[in-house]
């Protein structure tokens, strides 16, 4: 027992799982879990000034916990700083998400651009990209999401790209192009189904007027799939147009 209270990762895995235990449960008995669940991911912290994970999961505690039970930006903040001296990416990825949680969009967007300026990863751009959409920019969405396939070569971007296009009636040649090349070299790693790469041609048909081929499309995802309830609806609008 002495060892596990000098070990860190046993102080961050017995926070978290607390953590989970803490939103399985009512919010009055939920609050009961905050002491204990700082406790042990604050240990962890100071017995590994290294890790990554215990300050990742103090940033997301400080801010989403209410201010009443002792939530707080600032202290969410220091533990971003932390991140960001021990990672740099980390550390602007926490802040974007601390920004984008306390609903400051353009704070969030300059943070997201600093982490793919510095690391590129896919995950940099997935953020930025995502808020974008979140905040209702789907031609910033689709070009960070396309200079991503650019660098990264992932054939799921294919897909999100093609999704947005579907979604908001936005750059259609590209957008099934970009579903082609999804379902040209799709895999089950890809993660999306195929049916619903082929909703969303029938989608971005239906935007073109082009009913005969949205049937063609939105058929093909029902015979993969005949529970599809979002192809089921969009057929009716098809079949309406």
């Amino acid at each position: 027992m002495n060892d596990e209270k000098s070990n860190a990762n046993y102080h961050f895995k017995y926070g978290g799982a607390l953590g989970m235990k803490a939103m399985s449960v009512s919010r009055i008995r939920a609050v009961t879990y905050i002491g204990d669940i700082k406790h042990h991911l604050e240990s962890a912290t100071t017995l590994d000034p290294q890790h990554i994970e215990a300050r990742w999961a103090l940033v997301e505690f400080y801010i989403q916990l209410p201010g009443i039970f002792g939530g707080s930006e600032n202290k969410a903040i220091a533990y971003a700083n932390e991140l960001g001296a021990i990672s740099e990416v980390d550390g602007y990825l926490a802040k974007g998400y601390i920004a984008e949680y306390s609903n400051r969009p353009k704070d969030a967007e300059r943070y997201y651009k600093q982490a793919i300026e510095v690391g590129g990863s896919p995950h940099t751009y997935e953020k930025l990209s995502s808020l974008y959409e979140k905040n209702n920019q789907p031609k910033e969405a689709i070009a960070t999401t396309s200079e991503s396939l650019k660098k990264h070569k992932r054939n799921q971007l294919n897909y999100q790209i093609g999704k947005i296009s579907a979604q908001y009636n936005l750059e259609p040649e590209y957008g099934i192009a970009c579903l082609s090349e999804y379902l040209a070299n799709y895999s089950i790693k890809d993660g999306v189904p195929k049916d619903w790469a082929y909703y969303r041609l029938a989608q971005i048909y239906k935007n073109l007027g082009k009913k005969e081929i949205a049937l063609t499309w939105i058929n093909k995802a029902l015979i993969d799939r005949a529970d599809f309830d979002e192809a089921q609806k969009e057929k009716s609008l098809i079949l309406a147009m």
